[in-house]
């Protein structure tokens, strides 16, 4: 049933347990957990004092305060939009220290309360060879009448829950227990009990003669379904800790795995991402808060990482990995290349992958592919993430180790279109690195005069060449391979990769094919377009990890 706008959550709770079907309800203990439980399809939530309990790693037996259950019990009704039931033990105390306790949870907005019969402090129902006692019939009948006269909404629901089965005081017991509390007015009676067959619940159901209607919580006789229990009388059927048993084998595997490991993806395949954490804690609506009702300021800059190719150079080094994941001193180009994006600002990630792309973590970054790596260039990827080229972009090569500071004087640059370059080329003696044979070059309009003494300019310049054909005498300085694009550059590349696509990739772009063209190709065809191409200039700070000698070079001088 779903519940009407701005409805008292007490009063669903009334049409749900009038309703010709069972009202199932399961266990929580925090606010992500209600929203699972909501997410499931469930009617209702129970505030499980021992998930709850189990959750503060301590055990179900009154250790917690009232105030500690109820400040949990008011994140799960906040979190969630289905009634919630809060399992309140014995009202933590005699009838005075339960009225507080159904004033409290009514006024934090709780549906209903269970109070149970157990002596204060209780025992969780199901521990084995402790001492087990009761509260005698009268007191727990005054207390359920405490109870009801401390409510405000005549919708607010005083469950009754009596344990007789539970310490072994029989049927009889049981039933003349469950007709008191009705009589005292409880508006609903929980039978618990411990066995491991339904047939006790069914005999006390088939007995019970009484209008009040039954609740019944089958933990330990699972076998049996929630439409017989409903058949024979139950309108409320409680799942109460099945959420927080299934999380520890859960837990218990993904740390195992990692722990024997000593990696973090190797617990991969029993994790879900980080953007599905955010979906369930409400990041999307966070951010469209913040859109809304916070000052604008700068926007925000994307990050896309173009990390598809196959990158044959390293052969037998990535043979079973991208080249992006391999790890230096313990932690992959990926992840350094996420952590300098993030000391700036850049936390919303997106990689283009394809080689071995089943490869890639789970976390901390979105995914888009290229299934076509193998034949198509840097462009293609680009288009593949043509959907996250909004507004503010940075695009970077998968395979280059940067400095923060790198991503600094990019996020300065005013201009539209503005590529990261280094000047260290010019003190680079030709023939220094033979197995770079034609790194990214760029020729720039009005570069700054070559000396001894350099000090990087803030003030962007204008590139008119940028390819690899460049000769080191005619070049000025070498693409990073890193470019940051404001919104307008990002709608003028977007239309270029429109245009390519709509030729089948047939057309030349920057003077190759666009089908396998890279990012200086693009470059050089917006400047052969009139458009301006800043160069933001840098003095080293970066390594291009394409060779078994680039990898020697990262591993004497990078930190872990």
């Amino acid at each position: 049933m779903e519940p009407v706008k701005n409805e008292r959550r007490t009063s669903t709770l009334r049409k749900l347990i009038a309703a010709d079907r069972p009202c199932l309800i399961a266990g929580a203990h925090d606010g992500l957990s209600a929203r699972i439980v909501e997410e499931a399809g469930f009617d209702g939530i129970w505030a499980s004092g021992f998930e709850i309990s189990a959750a503060h790693g301590v055990p179900d037996a009154n250790i917690l305060t009232m105030s500690e259950n109820l400040d949990t019990a008011r994140f799960i009704q906040g979190a969630s939009t289905i009634p919630v039931v809060a399992d309140c033990d014995t009202g933590y105390g005699n009838a005075v220290n339960a009225i507080r306790t159904v004033q409290d949870y009514e006024a934090a907005g709780i549906a209903a309360v269970c109070i149970e019969d157990n002596i204060f402090p209780k025992r969780c129902s199901f521990y084995s060879g402790v001492k087990r006692e009761l509260v005698s019939l009268e007191e727990h009948a005054g207390k359920i009448r405490a109870c009801k006269d401390a409510r405000r909404d005549e919708d607010f629901i005083v469950i009754a829950r009596t344990e007789a089965l539970i310490a072994g005081w029989g049927m009889a017991e049981a039933l003349e227990r469950g007709m008191a509390y009705a009589e005292a007015g409880a508006d609903m009676i929980l039978i618990h009990s411990k066995s491991k067959t339904p047939d006790e619940i069914l005999e006390f159901c088939s007995r019970w003669d009484s209008p009040v209607p039954l609740v019944t919580v089958p933990t330990t006789y699972a076998m049996v379904t929630a439409t017989e229990l409903f058949d024979a009388g139950s309108r409320i059927v409680i799942y109460a800790n099945h959420g927080l048993r299934s999380s520890i084998p859960a837990m218990q595997e993904a740390l195992g795995k990692i722990r024997k490991a000593e990696r973090a993806n190797a617990a991969d395949a029993h994790i879900v991402p980080l953007t599905e954490v955010y979906r369930l804690v409400g990041v999307p609506e966070m951010k469209a808060e913040e859109a809304a009702f916070m000052p604008k300021g700068e926007a925000p800059t994307r990050g896309v990482i173009l990390a598809a190719g196959a990158h044959p150079s390293l052969a037998d080094l990535v043979a079973e990995t991208p080249k992006c994941l391999m790890e230096i001193k313990g932690r992959t180009i990926l992840d350094r290349q996420i952590e300098a994006l993030g000391q700036k600002g850049i936390n919303d990630v997106v990689v283009v992958r394809g080689y071995l792309k089943d490869k890639f973590p789970h976390d901390f970054v979105r995914y888009v592919d290229n299934d076509d790596y193998a034949t198509t260039g840097e462009l293609c990827s680009l288009h593949a993430a043509k959907t996250e080229l909004d507004g503010n972009v940075l695009i970077t090569y998968g395979d280059i180790v940067f400095d923060h500071t790198c991503v600094d004087r990019l996020q300065r640059s005013d201009r539209d279109i503005s590529l990261l370059v280094d000047r260290s080329i010019r003190d680079e003696p030709e023939g220094l690195r033979p197995e770079i044979s034609a790194p990214d070059l760029v020729v720039e309009k009005d570069a700054p005069a070559e000396g001894r003494r350099y000090i990087p300019s803030r003030a962007p310049g204008t590139a008119t060449r940028v390819s690899g054909d460049i000769t080191r005498d005619e070049a000025h300085a070498e693409f990073v391979g890193m470019l940051k694009l404001s919104a307008a550059g990002t709608a003028k590349v977007r239309a270029i990769l429109d245009e390519m696509a709509a030729t089948g990739w047939e057309k030349t772009i920057g003077g190759a094919s666009a089908k396998t063209a890279g990012l200086t190709h693009l470059l050089q065809e917006l400047i052969d377009r009139g458009e301006d191409v800043a160069t933001v200039e840098t003095y080293k700070g970066w390594l291009e990890i394409d060779s078994k000698e680039d990898l020697k070079l990262a591993l004497r001088v990078l930190e872990p």
